[in-house]
């Protein structure tokens, strides 16, 4: 065919073909909260009145009556209804670091033999879930079945699949929190009031300050089959051995790298899911380690943002199998690699402005961001063991001081510009305070622009650094319910907050009460807790043993046992601080403390069980195989060989039958003594020395038996290998 017939024809042929009108994409705007009882769902679907009724409860913290609530969930019904709901469920957050959730069908006899769909108010505001089999730490006995949940007006209901979801607070019949919320709410409450107070010092028009929170959760995707081939990553979330791959994250490689393509559609279909469930996805990239990744929101008000993380971990982990996927949530997934946490970012920001932002414009805006970013040092100051205790797990602690996570020291990065304007506010007179802007940098690249300069750098070894308007807790691990963390710092920032306006003031009650004595009042209080504060600023190498005795020598809590770090719960200037900010009771913190023993305990004891089988049913039967083969092999040479010859083309294999021997050998005593070990621990009966037991004895014997483990890997014929190695585990394909 010439190429002038060619061409016509291929002309004609595209003359012919409809042409293809591309279909519209709907923009995230379009549909972000479409499965969202939001306040432009209320605006359609509730009476004026009720609408106004509930933006007050919603906004201003009003009571909600009946009948409200029963008009409410009338407009809420007919909403859910058109989506093709069918039932209700109030879900909330019990101790177990998960959700929990009962359906309740819209069923109720009609009173004529059939039925009608009905939700009331009743239904919306109140239920009762079984709360015995619930982590009560002896609040509660077998027998003491009743508990509450309650709705929480201030976050949003939506729908997932047929079912209206009611966030909730879950307490006791007696009125203890079972629950994540429930004190989380009391913590904000606190810190909104004591923080609003001292606002007012600045700008008498402010009404209330708001806490928010922006999380970013770290993740690893593994392939479902291998998954499921690994029956310690299916029962504990982790790997219990496996030796490195030979190459993992050492190339700094996959950080930011472009993103895989099954990972791409994975994160497309993620973030489509969560923002029609009105959770703000913002940014998505590569972490460090290989098949692991990020997800982050833009900033919410903090209630919110704890639910919005909840329900996002749950989205991943179902998203996920709809990809061939596994989501691995855990802190410490993988060893010899980055683990995995959730850094919350936090601050603090009126009805009016962001109070932790700086520099200011004014010399007044200055002293207020200084005042808040002081008081929350000494926040962390006073109470950085009570905020280590609110980050430690059985699964966090493998991850903390390992490969760019923080250490299990909490200590504050601010940069030289903030250290240097607080150390000339203590060692001077001069009540001018002075921050710089961002700085221009000239980098004298054509076609490149200028770039903008924070004031400060940042410290990825700082468990609680300063990052601009905002400070970033670092140290939280991803698998855990932020609201721990959460609750913690914004109780201990109240208190610190409390303190401060009761000092300003008595030294206000002077002849002078003029503006000038106020600002006089501040500063003054404000130079003595710079001092008070100092030990908690570093801006050095957090991973260096140095720092660990220069901490020690501070006086900051230095502890790394899981269980001993608990304890900083039961302190008495804990104790006080949650009680004068109406956070917890004793009784409660007891009882969280209970909880938190046990589900240590709990862990280690399962990876304990499942370690042990692993190498009895797995690893040493396999290693026996092989030796059998290289020790048949070894009589085949010497049956056909000259004796000389076949030691020499023996040795190799004889060196590793004795090497399977003294790794199987060691394995095989030490398995045993983990099983001897696990029974001494369980016959004690106080829920703190169990943990300890377990930590001090059986955790160390499995991280012994690992070592020899993985060194039989390296040996073992790879056919023979019962399990998928971390060179498959590690790269999506």
């Amino acid at each position: 065919m010439s190429s002038t017939l060619r061409f016509t024809v291929v002309g004609e042929a595209f003359k012919k073909k409809p042409v293809e009108v591309p279909t519209p994409v709907e923009r995230p705007s379009e549909y972000f909260g479409k499965y969202v009882f939001d306040r432009k769902k209320m605006y359609k679907y509730l009476p004026a009145p009720v609408y106004e009724k509930m933006i007050d409860v919603i906004d201003n913290g009003a009571a909600l009556d009946m009948a409200t609530a029963d008009a409410v969930a009338e407009g809420m019904k007919r909403w859910a209804v058109e989506l093709g709901v069918t039932h209700i469920t109030h879900w909330f957050q019990p101790l177990t670091e998960g959700t929990a959730e009962k359906h309740d069908g819209f069923v109720e006899h009609d009173g004529k033999g059939g039925m009608v769909e009905e939700f009331t108010g009743k239904q919306l505001v109140q239920q009762e879930p079984d709360a015995s089999s619930f982590p009560s730490g002896g609040i509660r006995s077998t027998f003491e079945a009743r508990g509450y949940s309650a709705w929480d007006p201030a976050s949003p209901v939506f729908v997932l699949g047929d079912t209206l979801m009611i966030p909730t607070v879950f307490i006791s019949y007696t009125g203890e929190a079972l629950d994540y919320k429930a004190p989380l709410k009391k913590a904000l409450h606190a810190v909104n009031k004591a923080a609003t107070d001292v606002a007012r010092y600045f700008y008498p028009d402010v009404k209330k300050v708001i806490s928010n929170l922006g999380w970013e959760q770290e993740y690893f995707l593994v392939d479902e089959s291998l998954y499921s081939a690994r029956p310690d990553l299916l029962m504990t979330g982790r790997t219990l051995m496996g030796h490195d791959s030979a190459k993992n994250q050492q190339m700094d490689d996959h950080y930011f790298g472009a993103i895989p393509e099954r990972v791409v559609a994975f994160m497309r279909d993620l973030e489509i899911q969560a923002l029609e469930l009105g959770i703000p996805c913002k940014t998505r990239h590569n972490e460090v380690a290989p098949n692991q990744f990020e997800l982050a929101p833009i900033f919410e008000e903090t209630n919110l943002a704890v639910d919005h993380n909840m329900l996002m971990m749950s989205t991943m982990k179902r998203v996920a199998r709809k990809h061939g996927f596994r989501c691995l949530l855990h802190e410490k997934p993988f060893a010899g690699v980055n683990g995995s946490g959730k850094h919350n970012n936090w601050s603090l920001a009126t009805d009016t402005g962001i109070l932790l932002h700086a520099p200011g414009k004014t010399p007044l805006d200055n002293l207020r961001f200084v005042t808040f970013i002081v008081e929350t040092l000494m926040a962390v100051y006073r109470h950085n063991g009570l905020l280590k205790a609110s980050i430690v797990s059985a699964t966090n602690a493998h991850r903390l001081g390992a490969n760019e996570a923080p250490p299990a020291i909490i200590s504050s990065f601010l940069g030289k510009q903030l250290n240097d304007l607080l150390d000339h506010l203590t060692n001077t007179t001069d009540d001018q305070i002075s921050l710089a802007g961002k700085q221009e940098m000239h980098l004298d690249i054509p076609q490149i622009p200028e770039l903008l300069i924070d004031n400060t750098d940042r410290n990825r070894t700082s468990p609680f650094a300063f990052t601009g308007n905002r400070f970033e807790f670092r140290a939280v691990g991803s698998e855990a319910n932020c609201a721990s963390a959460m609750i913690a710092l914004n109780a201990a920032v109240a208190e610190a907050l409390i303190d401060f306006k009761k000092r300003v003031d008595e030294r206000r009650l002077t002849p002078d009460s003029s503006r000038d004595s106020l600002f006089n009042a501040i500063l003054s209080v404000l130079r003595e807790d710079i001092r008070t504060c100092r030990p908690i600023l570093f801006d050095g190498n957090g991973y260096s043993d140095e720092w660990k005795v220069e901490a020690k020598k501070r006086g900051l809590d230095t502890e790394a046992s899981v269980p001993l770090v608990i304890d900083r719960y039961l302190d008495d200037a804990s104790v006080k601080m949650f009680a004068r900010t109406n956070v917890f009771t004793r009784a409660e913190l007891n009882a969280r403390n209970e909880i938190k023993w046990e589900t240590y305990t709990k862990k280690i004891q399962i990876e304990a069980r499942i370690f042990g089988d692993l190498c009895m049913n797995h690893i040493i039967p396999v290693a026996i195989c092989y030796q059998s083969q290289l020790i048949d092999n070894v009589h085949k040479l010497k049956e056909i060989l000259p004796s000389e010859q076949a030691d020499k083309l023996s040795a190799t294999n004889m060196h590793l039958i004795e090497e399977i021997s003294l790794h199987s050998s060691f394995i095989t005593e030490n398995v045993g003594r983990l099983i001897e070990a696990r029974r001494v621990a369980n016959r004690i009966s106080d829920e703190r020395e169990k943990a300890i037991a377990y930590h001090d004895t059986v955790a160390p014997l499995m991280e012994q038996i690992r070592y020899h483990v993985d060194k039989l890997e390296l040996i073992v014929d790879d056919e023979l290998w019962p399990l998928p190695k971390y060179r498959e585990l590690l790269f999506i394909r």
